[in-house]
């Protein structure tokens, strides 16, 4: 059991860091955008749909990397009361915290697979020049927050087996 628990860690491990990866791509994508909207009116050219795109990227990466950043520290938590108490309240304080944050992510992921398969039932598109089916922006969306509900999950779980989350603190002493 332990060997699967190992094997599973790496596996999930490997998911967050590939959602950040992804994440980081869309970034560059926006970048890219922008770029070439810039070149297009520089040009005389048109570039139809180009703000949607990049609004559909940031979209894109900010999902993706809910969980990367979950797991590296970067999400806004409020440590001060935690560091105040001893560590048997710290630990059920942590598991309500993380209880209630998978409720809103499972909540949420829920409802994002709803409005997407809806979106993709009806070929509902975008209001913009581009037109694009919204169900193809939406699924990133949908991924991202399916992968931070499992990552809150994953901490909750591990908060309750070992007594402390896996959030790594990337800041500098």
């Amino acid at each position: 059991m332990a060997a699967f628990g190992a094997s599973a860690r790496k596996v999930l491990d490997r998911v967050y860091a590939g959602c950040g990866v992804i994440a980081a791509l869309f970034l560059i994508a926006i970048l890219s955008l922008i770029l070439l909207q810039m070149l297009a009116r520089w040009t005389g050219e048109v570039f139809p749909g180009a703000p949607d795109y990049a609004g559909y990227c940031m979209a894109a990466a900010s999902f993706f990397a809910f969980a990367h950043a979950l797991n590296r520290g970067a999400h806004i938590r409020v440590s001060m009361i935690l560091n105040m108490v001893g560590p048997k309240a710290r630990r059920l304080m942590e598991v309500w915290c993380f209880a209630v944050a998978i409720g809103l992510g499972w909540y949420f992921s829920y409802f994002a697979i709803k409005n997407t398969y809806w979106s993709w039932k009806f070929n509902d598109i975008s209001q913009g020049q581009d037109a694009t089916p919204l169900w193809i922006p939406q699924t990133a969306m949908v991924l991202g927050s399916i992968v931070f509900a499992i990552a809150l999950t994953d901490h909750l779980i591990h908060v309750i087996l070992s007594g402390r989350h896996r959030i790594e603190s990337e800041v500098v002493k």
